[in-house]
């Protein structure tokens, strides 16, 4: 049986190309909103970290209606980071809209979220998007969509995919770049056109296939997945089983059953094929698992998501001022948050570490890592994390690293000095193209080249430059390269810091800290331009005499501390560096704190 009803789709695009934006017109132009409704720009980034960083973070389902058909419409990432969520929402879906920006073209995770859909034989919508931007170049970027679905083997159905112009922000498409559209018709026209309708048999045993979990404290964990066959129905009695775990199937019971209406969950009493449903009261349901009716059990395949390639440790904050500031500091709570954490991100991974008290977090690189220690800083945990390790894998006798596909767009002055950074740091260039007044630039790099040179490059760049990284490979082990090239200003003694201490230290390198912060012994208050490292004692106070001498009252002028983000704070620290992250501070600090038995430490390890 065919749904004429229904259409399920997927909008994919690098980060920052307009996919959110494009779906709020979508929500406006398909009747979810009142007329009079004030809707906040980029409604699906419910998170606080997406709205504030401008970034999709976890796919998210909504749905619009247009001519009586109701179109699920799957909100995704565009950050290489969270390929994940990517990978596993393409299952719900039958096509996708690929979106592509009008003046930058194909990117990286263009190419990254495209093949993956390719592979699952998805049918395509392209959609050059920002067309009223100056920079556009709507023929060329035509062009190089198709050379890319080329190189991508895709199909000659795929190859013949529509080309629709759009400005997601004015909510207009158009089937030329030479007429300006007035709505999203035909976008929502092609939609129904060229996006195939779910089918399957209505009549057979139920199958639902588990493409993402939410957590509710209320109903615990929600399970999200599409009916693959039959129908579901609410208080049904399943069998839940696993197509790449074959462990013994177990019964459960689906207590509330709800379908995606706009940006609500409404309960239903039944679901059927090709229908998106939220469920509860499946209380150990996780992504990948299959719902199956109890009188015929069989599990569906799931997409193998790719590995993760970085890995941090989180320990339990074993500093002077641990237990101060955060509300769960506990390795029991910790462990708890992080196993919790699997339960949503398929890309993740977490092991025991070498202690009791810490836990090897893998991720799909940085950024992923970042926003889970964010996350988990907000929600009260205190715990402190180690610098960032590549995770090396032995393929045929040959130790093999990661190796990201990088392509930067720099000004035409600044080329050398890119080029010169990533030449030291094992780069090799694939291509290079001007733009313009700028060039595009393209490297294979070790990701544990990458480490620390994001500021460089906005130095070198002067703040103008693009850096968009994608995952492409293993390949053998490219030799070392040379790490930070600084060292760190370090308390000597714990304590208040005070602007006469701060004023003597700030001769020495760039402070992080400013007067009135409390302090530590082996905690890094600034960075050092020698390679070594500097006992600094910012508490230290002015003797006080009873002569005074001339100037003696002038007040001293403190430089302005540079602040550090949690990310910056990541591609700064050393090796022998911790990162203690509470709810209200972000601290760097030495491993081993106390400044003789660092120096011991030191003098064996030469």
């Amino acid at each position: 049986m065919v749904r004429e009803d229904l259409r399920n789709i997927a909008i994919i695009a690098h980060v920052d190309h307009g996919k959110t934006t494009l779906v709020d017109e979508m929500l406006k132009q398909g009747g979810t909103f009142r007329e009079n409704q004030v809707v906040e720009d980029r409604v699906m980034d419910s998170n606080d970290l997406e709205r504030e960083r401008g970034i999709t973070i976890l796919a998210k389902n909504t749905s619009v209606y247009y001519k009586d058909v109701k179109i699920n419409v799957v909100d995704t990432p565009g950050h290489a980071d969270f390929g994940g969520e990517v990978e596993r929402v393409l299952k719900m879906v039958d096509g996708v809209i690929l979106l592509v920006d009008a003046a930058e073209g194909p990117m990286p995770q263009t190419r990254f979220v495209l093949q993956k859909a390719l592979e699952l034989g998805h049918k395509l919508i392209v959609a050059i998007n920002k067309i009223d931007k100056l920079d556009a170049r709507l023929d060329e970027v035509e062009n190089e969509v198709l050379e890319l679905l080329l190189e991508l083997d895709a199909t000659d159905e795929q190859l013949d995919s529509p080309v629709l112009f759009c400005s997601g922000r004015d909510g207009t498409a158009s089937y030329s770049p030479d007429v300006k559209g007035e709505n999203l018709v035909p976008l929502f026209e092609k939609i129904l056109d060229q996006i195939p309708a779910p089918e399957g048999d209505m009549e057979g045993d139920m199958q639902v296939l588990v493409s993402s979990i939410d957590y509710n404290e209320y109903v615990g964990r929600i399970g999200i997945g599409r009916v693959e066959r039959g129908t579901i129905k609410q208080n049904q009695e399943v069998m839940i089983c696993d197509y790449h775990n074959q462990t013994q199937p177990y019964k459960s019971k689906v207590v509330n059953l709800y379908q995606i209406e706009g940006l609500t969950r409404n309960p239903v009493a039944s679901a059927s094929v090709g229908d998106i449903v939220c469920f509860s009261g499946v209380g150990d349901i996780t992504i990948g698992n299959t719902l199956c009716d109890a009188s015929n059990v069989e599990p569906l395949p799931f997409v193998k998501i790719s590995e993760p390639t970085v890995e941090m440790t989180f320990a339990v904050n074993d500093s002077p001022f641990a237990g101060r500031e955060g509300k769960f500091v506990t390795s029991r709570q910790l462990r708890d948050r992080l196993f919790r954490e699997l339960l949503k991100d398929v890309s993740l991974r977490v092991e025991e570490g070498d202690t009791t008290d810490s836990f090897a977090v893998c991720g799909r690189g940085e950024m992923h890592l970042s926003i889970l220690i964010e996350t988990m800083r907000r929600e009260g945990y205190e715990f402190s994390v180690s610098t960032p390790k590549v995770l090396y894998k032995e393929i045929d006798g040959v130790k093999c690293e990661p190796i990201e596909k990088v392509v930067i767009d720099v000004p035409d002055d600044a080329v050398g000095a890119v080029m010169g950074k990533l030449g030291t740091r094992k780069s090799e260039l694939v291509s290079m193209e001007p733009k313009g007044t700028r060039t595009r630039l393209e490297f294979l790099i070790p990701s544990r080249g990458l480490f620390g040179y994001k500021n460089e490059f906005l130095t070198d760049t002067k703040g103008e430059g693009i850096m968009n990284t994608v995952f492409d490979s293993y390949k053998p082990y490219k030799g070392d390269i040379p790490s930070r090239s600084t060292g760190s200003l370090v308390a000597f003694e714990s304590g208040e810091a005070v602007t006469y201490g701060l004023y003597n230290a700030q001769e020495r390198g760039t402070r992080f800290i400013g007067a009135g912060v409390p302090v530590y012994e082996g905690m890094v208050v600034g960075e050092s331009p020698k390679a070594d490292d500097i006992n600094v004692n910012v508490c230290k106070k002015k003797h006080l005499t009873n002569t005074r001498s001339s100037g003696a009252d002038d007040a001293l002028r403190l430089i302005p501390p540079k602040n550090m983000s949690l990310e910056e704070a990541i591609e700064f620290i050393a090796a022998d560096e911790l990162i203690e992250v509470t709810p209200e501070n972000i601290r760097i600090r030495k491993k081993i704190l106390d400044n003789g038995l660092r120096a011991k430490n030191r003098s064996k390890s030469l």
